[in-house]
């Protein structure tokens, strides 16, 4: 798998719920990819329990409202369960997948479709760009400032700056490619 794939799958995973394995994951992540590597050595000395009590405040249920909902209807239509999410079903459902139990409008599922199209090129071309312009560029930016601005553990930093840097070139790779 590219590199590129990879690591859309990593950012994908490191915006789930931690869970018992969640720290060892990220350790062995950390030893491949340097980027990772502050948000690693934090997380080895802070409980569980809090990390997960960030996630749930950072994405699910802060107050009054979580100040990063990671759900593309959340930011273009202000509440959950809107048009966009029918829209990436049904885009989903053109390439031949699936959201897996997940919103199709989570940005975690729209990783996991980016890094699929990334691998598969000949599939990519033809849906790149409306996953990009139509879905992904006119929201994740404006995320990605709320998650740094609004986390109070690096892991969350890390994960919104590396997001804003690979987009663009994300962009531009797939360009090349068509």
């Amino acid at each position: 798998m590219d590199t590129l794939s990879t690591e859309l799958r990593i950012l994908a995973s490191l915006l789930g719920a931690p869970d018992m394995d969640a720290k060892e994951a990220v350790q062995e992540l950390a030893a491949h990819y340097s980027w990772l590597q502050p948000a690693a050595d934090e997380l080895e000395a802070l409980p569980l329990g809090e990390w997960q009590a960030e996630h749930t405040r950072l994405f699910i249920s802060g107050s009054p409202t979580p100040p990063c909902p990671p759900y593309e209807s959340v930011y273009l239509s202000g509440r959950k369960h809107g048009p966009q999410e029918q829209a990436l079903k049904d885009l989903y459902r053109r390439i031949n997948l699936s959201a897996s139990g997940m919103p199709a409008d989570y940005l975690g599922t729209l990783l996991e479709c980016m890094a699929q199209l990334n691998a598969e090129p000949e599939i990519g071309k033809a849906y790149w760009s409306e996953l990009w312009d139509g879905h992904l560029a006119r929201w994740v930016p404006r995320f990605c400032r709320e998650l740094g601005m609004e986390s109070r553990l690096s892991l969350y930093r890390i994960v919104a700056k590396r997001l804003c840097e690979l987009f663009p070139e994300v962009q531009n790779t797939m360009v090349a490619a068509a």
